[in-house]
């Protein structure tokens, strides 16, 4: 049998002991304090986030990209996206459709039920921007501001054309290149009108919020003092782009001019309310009205009726080939 001897320290030591471990416990307590105020910090500032699911075959007509809450719920980026980034700062979501300086025709599609994005068809073949030199591709991030609508019915009183049945679309400037489904929150700075075959389009022009240079740019004014020639490059890009087709100069309102952030806030705030309208009416409508998030819609489904159409969709399958013709050259634009 083993015998066990205790021996008494004295108490000097006793107390050095229970003090260095109580400075031990005492550092580790506010280290861990320091880590729980940075991770709630981090949660109080981090952003909803929409993650994406492709279906399809990229390069095809049955490729789309269906969208999803942060709860992993599907959802429709025209309806369930909300317009507001940060209200009180004017600040609005961006769903970025086509990455800067890529040149398929990729948007919303407002006829199928989500809304997922596709690439646009015309005579039955994908469409492709042309490159009006020197612009290659879309020269920034173009996309919509959700929960809008360019109401068809609905005659604009200051260029006295109806609207083209769109989301609002954004040419968003800074340096950064988005993916496409991107939800990006940015601040309007202007507006260019496009009269596009005899409709409204609205060409909102806005800076990503975390750009360097957002906090320097608060007007339309701005967007010449820190990116000369872009405004004059952004109007050049609509007036052409459709010329290589064969189809005419594209028409502006305004004769060209970028109206200011003002004017900018006022168009946006009109062509919500419109989309309201649209979500809200029961009266037919081409457009695909299904959604998730706006309850008091009568078009509003369930999280499981929504995965079903996401589920519905073709399978992932393999990228196609895109012909090199889409990098053409296309000598359009007068150059003085």
């Amino acid at each position: 049998m083993r015998r066990f001897v205790c021996y008494r320290l004295p108490r000097s030591i006793m107390h050095s002991f229970f003090s260095s471990c109580l400075q031990v416990g005492l550092r580790t307590f506010r280290r861990l304090s320091v880590i729980s105020s940075h991770v709630a910090h981090f949660s109080n500032s981090t952003k909803m986030s929409y993650p994406i699911v492709q279906r399809g075959s990229p390069n095809t007509e049955n490729f789309r990209c269906f969208f999803r809450n942060e709860n992993g719920l599907a959802i429709s980026p025209f309806h369930d996206i909300p317009l507001h980034a940060d209200k009180e700062n004017n600040h609005f979501n961006m769903v970025v459709e086509i990455p800067r300086w890529t040149n398929a025709k990729m948007e919303i599609c407002k006829e199928e039920k989500l809304n997922p994005i596709k690439q646009d068809i015309k005579k039955g073949k994908l469409r492709y921007v042309k490159n009006c030199f020197p612009h290659k591709g879309y020269i920034w991030n173009y996309g919509a501001l959700p929960q809008t609508y360019e109401d068809p019915n609905h005659v604009t009183p200051d260029t006295g054309a109806k609207g083209d049945a769109d989301p609002i679309d954004v040419c968003e400037i800074g340096y950064k290149i988005h993916p496409q489904g991107t939800v990006v929150a940015v601040k309007p700075l202007g507006v260019m009108c496009l009269i596009d075959e005899g409709e409204t389009d609205w060409k909102v022009i806005a800076i990503d919020v975390t750009d360097p240079l957002a906090d320097k740019m608060n007007d339309v004014e701005d967007i010449e003092v820190h990116c000369p020639g872009l405004l004059r490059a952004t109007m050049e890009w609509f007036k052409y782009y459709k010329v290589p087709d064969g189809k005419p100069e594209n028409q502006f309102a305004f004769d060209g001019a970028a109206k200011d952030r003002a004017y900018t806030l006022s168009v946006i705030e009109d062509t919500h309310e419109q989309w309201k309208q649209l979500i809200s009416s029961e009266e037919d409508s081409p457009m695909a009205r299904t959604n998730t998030c706006v309850k008091t819609s009568p078009y509003n489904v369930s999280p499981e009726d929504a995965e079903k159409i996401l589920e519905s969709s073709a399978e992932c399958g393999a990228a196609a080939d895109v012909s090199q013709d889409i990098h053409t050259w296309h000598y359009v634009i007068p150059q003085n």
